[in-house]
């Protein structure tokens, strides 16, 4: 008889400092289908009986107004100040990482970093995850590259075409990322790279010589980074 095995508590980081700079106003507060997007993304890890504690990472002029956004759904509010906390941001992704993960108990195993501006993560994801990791020690969804990737001799166009990048084994990065909370830690004493240009969790593990693994991502795990996507988690939520 095959038996399932025990899954552990995990806390949760999500990075919520950045600017919206592409979406042209704070996309995090923004409504979608009667909540906040943050709400939203929030709320599927404040469902689950395995979370431990829930962290975000915030810009310090801030905290009121997404303190107000995430009391507008009572599943949140009821747990705001207590297993729901706000902390600081930093000035980029990684150092919100690393401001929350000091500030987790010393008890934490485990931790899941997943995207604020991702509203539609399902419990199946989070479960497929979750299990990896607990077997590899580190994993996050992914889905495949179907574009025609062109490298260029610039950052911006119009620029000179260097290469067409094979496809067939490229991957783009979802979350949840998760991954063991002393794994992490150590990857970031080790990392000798400045942290702004630390753009996936995964990507210090990796500098650390670390192993991780990915699994098949969910296509309706889409980022809120425009208007349009956000039209586009309209029309998901709708349809689930």
């Amino acid at each position: 008889m095959n038996v399932e095995p025990i899954m552990p508590r995990f806390a949760v980081i999500l990075p919520a400092a950045g600017g919206s700079t592409r979406f042209g106003a704070p996309k995090l507060i923004q409504d979608l289908a009667g909540l906040p997007v943050i709400a939203r993304a929030l709320l599927p890890f404040v469902r689950r009986d395995d979370t431990h504690q829930i962290l975000l990472a915030v810009p310090t002029g801030r905290t009121d107004e997404i303190w107000e956004a995430l009391s507008r759904e009572p599943a949140i509010k009821n747990r705001l100040g207590g297993q729901i906390a706000l902390v600081p941001g930093g000035a980029n992704r990684a150092e919100s990482v690393r401001n929350a993960l000091r500030r987790l108990p010393a008890d934490v195993e485990w931790v899941a970093i997943h995207d604020a501006a991702r509203p539609l993560v399902s419990q199946d994801l989070i479960d497929r995850t979750l299990a990896v990791a607990v077997e590899h020690g580190a994993a996050a969804p992914a889905l495949p590259v179907h574009l025609t990737i062109k490298q260029t001799t610039a950052a911006a166009l119009p620029a000179r075409v260097v290469r067409t990048v094979p496809r067939s084994e490229l991957w783009a990065m979802q979350t949840p990322q998760i991954m063991r909370r002393q794994t992490l830690e150590r990857a970031f004493e080790t990392c000798v790279y400045p942290l702004e240009h630390i753009t996936d969790d995964l990507q210090l593990l990796e500098l650390a010589g670390e192993t991780a693994w990915l699994i098949p991502g969910d296509e309706r795990n889409i980022k809120i980074t425009t208007p349009m996507d956000l039209m586009l988690a309209e029309l998901l939520l709708a349809r689930r």
